[in-house]
């Protein structure tokens, strides 16, 4: 029997299991998929475990809906953060430990998280687009139009294409709608389809955004399933510190399965 929690993080949704005692088989490929699967499972754009890590509050294990191993999910880290307080790991402030590395994280009196996202590496401009890895790939293009654009044919296109086929790429399409305000759609690698939202890639819009159009911090930032914010510092030419992730993460509701 498993023992699940359901959140979600501006409609980004993930199945949550407190797994401290690290009893879940992580090389359950299948099972985490099945999990996932939105008509044979409870479904989820992901799959969380909470694991316990020397030296910080706990440890973040993110499973991609097809039951690989992910990298590291912005929101699906809001949403680790929120469960575990609830776990009472923490009081208001925690680190914690993810795929790509430390993370601190604080729960304000209207229990939006702040995650601190770990700047990028190098940051690509290209002449039509920004690649960057904010914590996992991203694809960031510009267009004008979002509410009547296809989503899925164009980012499943660019996610398949030559460059990116073998290992995989976040696509993400941006349109710029105020002094500090940006709409993002966004499509996902290991979902392959179109999601809610995505941490990472709104924050890699937000930086693109403050290169091409010099768009300051923070970012308000409207994506399918809600409202996000980004703050950053530019310490440079393309970098960046002080990365802040803002949005709500939210328990729907607690069950048990048996497979």
């Amino acid at each position: 029997m498993i023992h699940f929690w359901k959140y979600q993080g501006a409609g980004n949704d993930f199945i949550m299991i407190d797994d401290r005692d690290a009893s879940f088989d992580i090389n359950d490929h299948e099972k985490v998929a099945f999990l996932c699967h939105r008509r044979f499972g409870v479904g989820g754009d992901g799959l969380i475990l909470i694991r316990l890590k020397e030296g910080y509050d706990f440890e973040m294990v993110y499973f991609n809906a097809d039951g690989h191993i992910g990298t590291m999910c912005g929101n699906g880290g809001r949403c680790a953060v929120r469960f575990a307080h609830t776990l009472g790991l923490f009081d208001s402030k925690t680190s914690f430990w993810a795929a790509d590395g430390a993370h601190e994280a604080t729960l304000d009196d209207q229990l939006l998280v702040h995650l601190k996202m770990n700047p990028p590496g190098d940051i690509e401009v290209n002449s039509d687009h920004y690649f960057m890895d904010t914590g996992s790939p991203h694809y960031v293009r510009f267009e004008n139009d979002l509410e009547n654009f296809d989503c899925v044919t164009e980012g499943k296109a660019i996610r398949h294409n030559e460059r990116f086929a073998k290992e995989g790429t976040n696509v993400n399409f941006a349109q710029v709608t105020g002094d500090q305000s940006l709409t993002v759609r966004t499509f996902e690698r290991g979902v392959e389809d179109e999601t809610y939202a995505c941490g990472t890639g709104v924050t890699a819009c937000a930086i693109a955004a403050n290169i091409e159009h010099n768009m300051q911090s923070p970012i308000q930032i409207k994506v399918l399933g809600g409202d996000l914010a980004v703050g950053f510092n530019k310490v440079g030419e393309k970098k960046y510190s002080d990365i802040i992730l803002t949005g709500p993460a939210t328990p729907v509701f607690k069950a048990e399965i048996k497979i």
